[in-house]
């Protein structure tokens, strides 16, 4: 007899109904606060196949789960993944409010269109710099072109489109009002992020990292910044820019921790779970899909709910990353 289905809530009363499904942790770009310039990525037979990871969402939406966000790696990159997308679609009010994806923007010019068709409501696309050469350097191999015209590509398609700007000391720290105003001219939302410490990466992250508070002082010299009670699930806290009447987000994992309402869980494309972005606490459903059956993965998904740590310790000015693990294995 299969187990009642309960909803997804870990040991501190929080209830999870918020997915970050990640499909590859490959990617296209090597941005410097992210990757290692030689990244080894998985073997492509380690990862779930996007069968499993449609079947593993719909267990999911069953068991309480409302938004899934679709990440990577680059998660366009990924064969096929029009499919996954089209699968996810399908549950959008049979359980699911929506689906939506965070990508470096290179190959929305070729797939906009189609992730609208299937059901994406929402895109976040990854820029720190509106500078061709800065984003070169950034990005150790993009061109700020393609992404452009893949912002461009997904607006036009009718996706709502916000820009993820992780904010780094000496290198875009003078931008910040510039990206404000590029953004609200074109109807795009934008968030500013500081760098979180995951995964060896060639420098230390603590001689760039920057405090939001730092873009939020550069923002209100320019701007009138109203505190907005928009909400899309995730730790932006936005405010309005009252000259413009777009807004702005600030995600401040390090300066002002914002565990305590954390309503999420991360699976890697292997089909590992993660209760923490940076915390090693996991569980392994990949063997469990294929062998132990529903009752055996309602029960790897309480074990890693009752171990989810209650917050994470992130800490830039360790040597060490807080996980040896880059943001790309885990899914932003």
């Amino acid at each position: 007899m299969k187990s009642k289905v309960q909803p997804l809530v870990d040991g501190f009363g929080r209830k999870i109904d918020y997915v970050r499904l990640s499909v590859t942790d490959r990617c296209n770009l090597r941005c410097r606060y992210c990757m290692a310039e030689d990244m080894v990525f998985l073997p492509r037979r380690d990862l779930l196949t996007l069968e499993e990871l449609a079947d593993l969402s719909r267990h999911l939406v069953r068991r309480g789960v409302r938004r899934i966000r679709v990440t990577g790696g680059e998660p366009l990159v990924r064969r096929g993944i029009l499919d996954l997308f089209r699968n996810l679609g399908a549950l959008i009010g049979h359980g699911l409010d929506e689906v939506t994806l965070t990508t470096n923007g290179t190959e929305l010019p070729k797939l906009a269109g189609d992730l609208a068709a299937a059901g994406v409501a929402r895109v976040n696309v990854s820029l720190d710099t509106l500078d061709a050469a800065r984003f070169a350097q950034i990005t150790r191999r993009g061109e700020l072109d393609t992404v452009l015209r893949g912002i461009a590509a997904a607006a036009a398609a009718g996706l709502k489109v916000k820009l993820n700007m992780v904010a780094m000391k000496g290198v875009n720290d003078h931008e910040f009002a510039e990206m404000a105003a590029w953004c609200a001219a074109r109807g795009h939302d934008l968030s500013i992020i500081e760098t979180m410490p995951l995964g060896e990466v060639e420098g230390e992250r603590s001689d760039t990292y920057l405090p939001v508070a730092a873009a939020r002082d550069a923002l209100e010299a320019r701007f009138d910044l109203v505190p907005s009670t928009h909400r899309t699930g995730g730790p932006s806290r936005y405010f309005e820019l009252g000259q413009t009447g777009s807004r702005v987000g600030f995600i401040s994992p390090l300066s002002n921790n914002f565990c305590a309402a954390c309503n999420r869980i991360r699976i890697a494309a292997t089909g590992t779970v993660y209760g923490c972005l940076g915390h090693d606490q996991k569980v392994e459903l990949r063997d469990v899909m294929r062998e132990g059956g529903e009752d055996a993965l309602n029960a790897a998904l309480d074990r890693l709910l009752a171990g989810k740590p209650e917050r994470h310790e992130f800490d830039i000015a360790r040597a060490e990353p807080a996980v040896a693990r880059h943001m790309s294995v885990t899914g932003g």
